[in-house]
């Protein structure tokens, strides 16, 4: 890994357009501002699988996910969700002292399932006393207008974000993955669910094989244009047991350098629009699972490197945004 310069002079600015002195409108800083103090995801496994697992839309799932390799400790699916967001508060409680919890339906896709069933989760986890709210991790074809208006009576009294899996606005990419959406259906998603009390949330993969440089960086425009909230950054990496680890070991394709990464993302950020929320910068997985690319960093640290050579550079996110760009 090629290291940053950390000793060069970073650039002093008192107040970005959101409130903080950090060069993009970070997540942890959206809740402090929103709750006033810290707020902890506590992940549940509800036993869900997607559509192109089960036949549905196609086999195998996407190829380069392996859900085992980012399940938190404390979640077993075995268990109910109200016994998964107790263990889970208890466990982050004590590891982070705090009280107050997002629980965050992870595994998966979160929304495939009927109504009823549905509501027998989310109302389960919102019971918990010190739980705030819901994150529900799903496909965006995987909604409906009764699913999105009950979510959204949910989000009348409860925080409630749902995070659509975009992963590429190109769908050549969504096929090489087998995603098995198009994008037309992640637009469809978001004009449903927008203008609600519900947050949305996207889901952004850089470094996908056969993206460019031009096509990640276009990506920013193009996400700029819908009314989400906020979004998730996250690398490729490789990961065991997957099919993208064969096809990879198969005919190895490029992977980022970490200081290319730093370069993409910083790079991304200043093309984004500054009110989107940025609740992740980039992807972890643990080391026994992960094939490529090693950069024997955590994702903490990442972070703090693209902080500071953002401030380095004296640039922000949204500073290269520009509306009359996103008609193109």
């Amino acid at each position: 890994m090629k290291s940053l310069d950390t000793q060069s002079p970073v650039a002093e600015i008192d107040l970005y357009p959101w409130g903080t002195k950090r060069p993009y409108f970070a997540y942890k800083d959206y809740l402090q501002q929103r709750f006033g103090g810290r707020i902890q995801k506590v992940s549940v496994d509800a036993g869900f699988t997607c559509p192109n697992r089960d036949g549905t839309k196609a086999f195998g799932g996407c190829t380069y996910c392996n859900n085992v390799s980012f399940v938190p400790p404390y979640c077993k699916p075995g268990m109910s969700i109200a016994q998964q967001v107790g263990s889970g508060v208890e466990y982050l409680s004590k590891r982070y002292s705090v009280d107050q919890f997002l629980v965050y339906f992870q595994a998966y896709t979160n929304t495939y399932a009927p109504l009823d069933h549905l509501k027998s989760l989310y109302e389960q986890a919102l019971s918990h006393p010190q739980v705030l709210g819901l994150a529900i991790g799903t496909r965006p074809d995987c909604v409906d207008e009764k699913k999105i208006e009950y979510i959204d009576s949910l989000a009348r009294a409860h925080y409630i974000s749902i995070e659509y899996g975009l992963e590429s606005i190109y769908d050549r990419s969504l096929i090489d993955i087998n995603r098995a959406q198009t994008f037309a259906e992640w637009e469809d998603a978001v004009a449903m669910t927008a203008g609600r009390n519900i947050r949305i949330c996207s889901h952004i993969i850089l470094g996908l094989p056969g993206e460019t440089h031009e096509d990640m960086i276009r990506t920013a425009d193009v996400i700029s244009r819908y009314p989400i909230h906020s979004l998730k950054l996250h690398h490729l990496h490789i990961v065991k047991k997957t099919v993208l680890a064969a096809r990879y070991r198969r005919e190895p394709f490029p992977v980022f350098e970490y200081r290319e990464y730093i370069d993409v993302v910083i790079e991304f950020l200043q093309r984004l629009r500054p009110d989107i929320v940025i609740e992740r910068l980039v992807g972890e997985t643990h080391p026994r699972h992960l094939i490529a690319p090693i950069w024997n960093v955590r994702a903490g640290t990442v972070q703090q490197d693209i902080e500071r050579e953002m401030q380095r550079r004296n640039v922000w996110q949204g500073k290269k945004y520009r509306e009359e760009a996103l008609t193109d």
